[in-house]
């Protein structure tokens, strides 16, 4: 996912984060969110959103494989539940 600028683990996770508090219908969302990751602009804000959004698309239809992700710790499972929430959430 390219955009205009840069964007660090750090922030890309402010911004995931972001996306389930200040949802679709959240006054001045853009805003909020590009406040709540730092040093991002709206529109940065924005084309990254679209991105994530399409990059999402291609995941779901196949053309992208799923990243491999991290296998649970013994003492911490992977909550599925609060994968699917945040993949709900990214497309609001």
């Amino acid at each position: 996912m390219a955009s205009g600028s840069s964007w660090t683990p750090k922030q890309n996770k402010l911004f995931e984060n972001a996306l389930v508090t200040y949802e679709k219908d959240t006054p001045d969302r853009w805003h909020n969110l590009a406040r709540a990751v730092g040093g991002k602009t709206v529109e940065e804000v924005k084309i990254h959103y679209q991105n994530l959004v399409d990059d999402l698309k291609q995941i779901e239809s196949g053309q992208i494989p799923l990243p491999p992700y991290k296998k649970a710790v013994a003492n911490k499972p992977y909550n599925y539940l609060n994968e699917e929430q945040r993949m709900r959430n990214l497309r609001l």
